[in-house]
């Protein structure tokens, strides 16, 4: 029996969730900005999917996995050798991962990056930067997994993306957070940070509960066929993210803004190891990252003086990280995990994955920086980015009624 057809259509299904998790990013980012910058955080979230979209097809799938579209029909219909067209809803399922990797950066360089600029830089470190990390972990390129296998007794595991996209994303983002410096009006002459209330805590929450939804998608889908679809990592994922939510309660004490984020924390810990850890072990992975989360967004704010504004840093990059070095020690039989992971090879895997991420970021922003400039000026930024970009505000007809 042929089952390419139901494999095609168990890919479809999951990268049509993933596509909602954009909504998800869309919808929090909105909620988490000022009002006059909600219409720019809503276009440059699907702007980017599209430029990443392109990227994606054209470069970066080939950097990742050597496969190119550049054929008849009849044959990219059986492209390495599987039927019904599987790689290209493979392609379909892998690039709604890859073009998280913006949708994550935004969370962090909003409300003062010029747009076509920060297109320019999306669609680079799509094309280039993190298809190159992902070829290396999921391809096995450059023999990188050979060598930790070799090395440190195993390969480095990450299931569903928990370093390969999360973690590259977050660390992706301090280059160009940096670079672009914090918003007019966060930190007072001497230093203390200063509130900028988000806009609508509503919409915050719908952008998390859509991300909680399509994730299971993002996970359970990862096995890539019917056949290997695992009710573990469907139970890992829902404790994980339950786990990151009350823990963000409490440390966050009932703010809502963490814990409709800590539920998030605990679901990108959890992406690595959902298929080898146990469901205690998922619990205890996402109960951590909640309150990593809850202390990083206030250290890496208040300390470090990086305006962060999703905290986008200490969610995707440090629980990322987590996640990814969790996987190496929940994973194991000791830990009544499914073993065939070391502690070492998760640990050298993520930090390559770190390091990767932060001299990308550093290097794509960086130039774009030079040659083009990326932040907003000071009068577009006191207008917000609606009206200084779009010429349209969240609420015309309401704006145009006070006038």
């Amino acid at each position: 029996m042929n089952t390419a057809g139901f494999d095609v259509f168990f890919l479809t299904m999951g990268a049509a969730m993933v596509l909602a998790m954009h909504a998800g990013f869309a919808f929090l980012e909105a909620g988490t900005v000022r009002k006059k910058n909600q219409v720019n955080a809503l276009v440059r979230v699907i702007t980017d999917f599209g430029f990443s979209t392109i990227a994606y097809f054209f470069v970066g799938f080939s950097v990742a996995y050597g496969i190119n579209f550049f054929a008849p029909v009849a044959e990219l219909n059986h492209l390495a050798d599987i039927s019904n067209g599987y790689k290209m809803v493979h392609f379909f399922f892998l690039l709604t991962f890859a073009a998280a990797i913006p949708a994550i950066i935004s969370g962090g360089i909003t409300e003062r990056v010029k747009f076509w600029p920060n297109a320019l830089a999306s669609t680079l470190l799509v094309a280039l930067v993190y298809p190159l990390f992902e070829g290396m972990i999921w391809n096995g390129n450059f023999g990188y997994q050979a060598w930790l296998e070799a090395s440190f007794g195993a390969s480095f595991h990450d299931f569903a993306g928990s370093v390969v996209v999360h973690a590259m994303g977050g660390f992706l983002a301090i280059g160009a957070v940096v670079l672009l410096g914090a918003r007019k009006g966060r930190y007072s002459r001497d230093g203390r940070m200063l509130a900028i209330l988000p806009s609508n805590i509503p919409y915050l929450a719908l952008g998390s509960w859509i991300l909680c939804v399509g994730w299971f998608g993002f996970n359970v889908m990862s096995a890539g066929t019917v056949a290997g679809a695992s009710g573990l990592v469907a139970i890992n994922s829902l404790l994980a993210m339950v786990g990151g939510l009350v823990a963000a309660l409490i440390a966050g004490k009932n703010d809502p803004g963490f814990v409709h984020n800590g539920a998030l924390a605990g679901l990108v810990a959890i992406c690595a190891g959902s298929d080898i850890v146990h469901p205690i072990g998922a619990l205890t992975i996402g109960a951590v990252a909640g309150v990593v989360f809850v202390f990083g967004f206030e250290f890496v704010q208040m300390k470090l003086k990086v305006d962060d504004v999703l905290g986008v840093i200490p969610l995707h990059g440090v629980c990322g990280a987590w996640g990814g070095i969790a996987a190496g020690i929940f994973g194991t039989t000791a830990m009544g995990g499914a073993g065939g992971v070391t502690l070492m090879a998760q640990l050298v895997g993520t930090l390559t994955g770190v390091a990767i991420a932060v001299a990308g970021g550093f290097i794509v922003y960086g130039i774009v920086k030079a040659t083009m400039g990326i932040r907003l000026s000071e009068e577009h930024e006191y207008m917000g980015a609606d009206l200084a970009i779009h010429s349209i505000s969240a609420n015309p007809e309401q704006d145009m009624a006070n006038h």
